[in-house]
């Protein structure tokens, strides 16, 4: 702990840039690496969800991710629930030079209401092409739209706000009951992000299927700016981790998943995740540099199109390569943000782990 004047303490925390992998004595051939990842019914190739972002994920990205052999998340309260053809709006925020102009568009285009009957349509799009499908809402919207996003047949109901609590408490609205809501459904819920112990324990006894930690967004993301919020992403995926070995015995045996959601920018930082204690991870900017992306290399999250405290903002990239070579390769950058999933089977064969509940295992240090 360290003093911060007289009448506080903290706890010294870490950032992905902070720690680094320690190789063992043994490495291993690439071909004995298996990234298999499983939660609920559900086998995945590889431990990466696409974040739900307007930006990243449409219809056919998230068709795309799933036949990889990864999991796409669509925004369920983004362009696509609002506009039969979003295709003139994405142009129009792409378009924009000013970058508060950008912001202000995106607050009228977002004003939009949501179409129930559009969460079914995109659903039933990517359900059509046979891979799983995944959809998220924010806290604020689960209630109102929870029916047409469980009527739409999704395999999995993300959750995902900046902060995910559940005791949440208001004078004005009735709050969401996670642990009752979850328990009604018929589907695994990932719900956060959260990126303490405690907060996470809490999330876990909602019966919850994983566990989003972090607040997403890294890249187009200002909340440690507007409100001042932030946990360094390595203790805090550290510390839920740890919620999830106690959960575990408290249950007598129920495995919830931890995701990394945030600060996730190159492959190094997938391996630090899981390295940390992470099952998967949840991309969002090396995605929006796909030749495919919505966004044709701009990037946004949720957060910037909030009506009265946008805490996000329009990031700009230079696109890389297909959605496949991102993720598969080969790659033609040194830089990490190219074959995410071969860089993570590189980085397990170099310290000699063949499994992902094993390679958590692996020593770091604070470099």
């Amino acid at each position: 702990m360290f003093d911060v004047g007289r009448s506080k303490r903290a706890q010294r925390a870490f950032a992905f840039d902070d720690i680094t992998i320690v190789p063992s004595r043994r490495t291993r051939g690439e071909e004995e690496v298996s990234l298999q990842w499983r939660i609920d019914a559900y086998t995945f190739a590889f431990p990466v969800l696409a974040a739900p972002m307007d930006s990243v994920m449409s219809p056919a990205t998230a068709i795309k991710i799933g036949q990889l052999g990864g999991l796409g998340v669509v925004n369920l309260e983004g362009l696509w629930t609002r506009y039969d053809d979003p295709q003139p709006q994405l142009e129009e925020i792409i378009a924009i030079e000013d970058p508060i102009e950008a912001t202000r568009r995106m607050q009228k285009i977002y004003a939009e209401p949501i179409k129930p009957e559009l969460i079914g349509k995109r659903v039933a799009e990517i359900r059509e092409a046979g891979v799983p499908t995944a959809g998220a809402l924010s806290p604020q919207n689960t209630q109102a739209y929870a029916q047409a996003v469980v009527d739409s047949g999704v395999d999995f109901f993300v959750i995902r706000g900046t902060t995910v609590s559940a005791e949440h408490v208001s004078s004005e609205l009735e709050p969401l009951n996670l642990k009752k809501f979850i328990y009604e459904l018929d589907v695994p819920v990932i719900v956060g992000g959260c990126a303490t112990y405690q907060a996470a324990l809490h999330l876990m006894r909602t019966g919850a299927a994983g566990v989003l930690v972090g607040f997403g967004g890294g890249a187009a993301y200002t909340s440690r700016s507007v409100l001042g919020v932030a946990v360094p992403m390595a203790s805090a995926v550290s510390d839920v981790a740890a919620a999830r070995r106690d959960y575990l015995d408290e249950s007598g045996g129920r495995y919830v998943h931890v995701i990394a959601d945030g600060s996730v920018v190159n492959s190094g930082d997938i391996a630090k995740a899981i390295a940390c204690g992470a099952d998967a991870v949840m991309v969002g900017s090396p995605l929006a540099r796909a030749e495919e992306a919505p966004g044709r290399g701009y990037h946004w999250g949720p957060e910037a199109w909030h009506d009265t405290l946008p805490r996000g903002e329009r990031a700009e990239f230079s696109t890389v390569g297909s959605l496949e070579r991102i993720l598969l390769g080969p790659s033609t950058v040194p830089d990490g943000t190219m074959n995410l999933v071969g860089a993570l089977r590189k980085a397990m064969a170099t310290t000699g782990y063949t499994e992902i509940k094993e390679f958590q295992r692996v020593e770091i240090v604070v470099g």
